[in-house]
């Protein structure tokens, strides 16, 4: 507003640093397909709005990228793999719809876990590549929605859209260091993302803070005649955001599971509750119910839909997909329709249990993940990388959220003594992700400090 940086200046500076941190070694592999065109075209227009002081919303001239899992002109649909999206897109996803009529700069689409399947980011294949973690490049960023949290943490974007269907915003948020926000289920518009898993995922912001998270959410919340699930939704609000203290606020914690961590991961995160209870909140002891029977009937949900939704593509397209989707899609045939009603039966009850924890306290804490950012090995980048007791670890404080459809946020706390970012997270009821903004702005005030990642672009400079 003040005239001293316009929109086109940033886009020529976003423009340079993609093509830098493409030819860096190892390469970044934040964005995927970009255009400088495109980048061009939005940003001027978004400077004469400046100049003419019409400016479409607080988006207007703000860089973002989506999750190639969204549709998004003109670039391909590939959802991470080498057979999809053979034909540039020529019809926009409902958020990218929203966020260009909100005036944003889209400087293209990020980088996935192949269809989404895994929680490293690991993706092998010819035009996707391993994306890095900025805070250190021989670690993992998480996944699914790895390029997008990579490229807010190193700086190329204030925000990026991913999806989460077990932990897929929240995990690679919490890797890189940045704010993660999965919202309510059916809260923002699914349309136009390709329908993996049509019961467990929702669409949220990735960003560097939770004011961001909070306009963005502001601006792509609400109903869409496109998108069934959302259409009876509350009206979104920010209600009490601002409030100076927490006063009030009940935080729930089931300390057995909240433990189930590392050691470091759990002395800061129970560093950051205490952080949360001297702003005026009370921490209420909560158990939570079959949490085993709940983690299993996700994995069970999400794996049936995919494999339903991926049916055609595993007969046809089955040796361009990477080994890891291969082996999940095998694992997923092998479950029963009587499996899939079990576990619909426990969401049934995990919902039910909730519904009554929910009538006592606000939300309910737990670390973000129960580990660091894992380390990529050489075999990794030709091959993939199958660990299936870490992509159940780190699913661990995900799953609930996906399964009952309960919003949840991730924000960065701490640093571990190798230099890795460390996250708590907060869940709250349905449709009440305003309590989680206000928490997370309070735990922003935990962090004494932040640490700069090793890959960093300033596209202010």
């Amino acid at each position: 507003r003040s005239g001293k940086l316009m929109p086109s200046q940033v886009a020529k500076n976003i423009i340079a640093m993609l093509e830098d941190c493409n030819k860096s070694t190892p390469p970044l592999r934040a964005i995927v397909q970009w255009d400088p065109e495109q980048i061009m075209l939005m940003a001027e227009a978004s400077t004469t709005r400046y100049r003419n002081k019409c400016t479409l919303s607080c988006l207007d001239g703000i860089p973002v990228c989506l999750k190639e899992e969204f549709k998004v002109v003109p670039y391909h649909h590939r959802v991470g793999t080498v057979y999809l999206g053979t034909q540039p897109e020529t019809e926009d996803a409902t958020v990218a719809k929203k966020l260009r009529e909100a005036g944003a700069i889209i400087i293209g689409v990020s980088n996935m876990h192949e269809l989404g399947t895994g929680t490293t980011g690991c993706n092998p294949n010819r035009y996707h590549k391993i994306p890095r973690n900025p805070y250190n490049p021989n670690h993992f960023t998480g996944g699914s929605s790895s390029g997008s949290a990579a490229a807010v943490a190193a700086g190329l974007c204030p925000v990026a859209i991913g999806t989460d269907g077990g932990g897929s915003v929240r995990i690679p948020a919490s890797f890189c260091g940045v704010v993660g926000l999965k919202g309510t289920f059916g809260r923002i518009s699914c349309h136009g993302s390709l329908p993996l898993s049509y019961s467990t995922v929702s669409v949220g912001p990735i960003c560097t803070s939770v004011a961001d998270a909070a306009i963005v959410y502001s601006i792509l919340a609400g109903p869409d005649l496109l998108y069934t699930y959302g259409l009876k939704q509350p009206k979104a609000t920010l209600s009490d955001m601002c409030a100076p203290d927490l006063k009030g606020l009940k935080l729930g914690v089931d300390w057995t599971f909240f433990k189930a961590c590392d050691a470091e991961i759990l002395s800061a995160c129970e560093k950051a509750v205490k952080h949360l209870q001297s702003l005026g909140a009370s921490v209420v002891e909560v158990s939570l119910p079959e949490m085993e029977e709940a983690r299993v009937a996700h994995v069970i949900c999400i794996l049936s839909e995919m494999r339903d939704f991926l049916q055609p593509d595993f007969n046809k397209h089955f040796h361009e997909m990477n080994l890891e989707t291969r082996a999940s899609l095998a694992l997923a045939s092998q479950f029963t329709a009587l499996d899939y009603i079990k576990a619909n039966r426990q969401r049934t009850r995990s919902m039910r249990f909730l519904q009554e924890i929910f009538s006592t306290v606000n939300c309910i804490l737990t670390p973000a993940v129960p580990c660091t950012a894992p380390r990529i090995y050489e075999s990794d980048l030709l091959i993939g990388s199958s660990d299936m007791s870490f992509t159940v670890r780190s699913m661990r404080f995900m799953q609930l959220g996906n399964f009952t459809g309960i919003p949840g946020l991730v924000v960065p706390i701490a640093y571990s003594t190798a230099g890795l970012p460390i996250s708590l997270q907060v869940m709250a009821k349905w449709w009440d992700e305003a309590v989680l903004l206000r928490i997370g702005l309070k735990l922003e005030q935990f962090r004494d400090q932040t640490k700069k990642p090793s890959i960093y672009y300033d596209i202010l400079a």
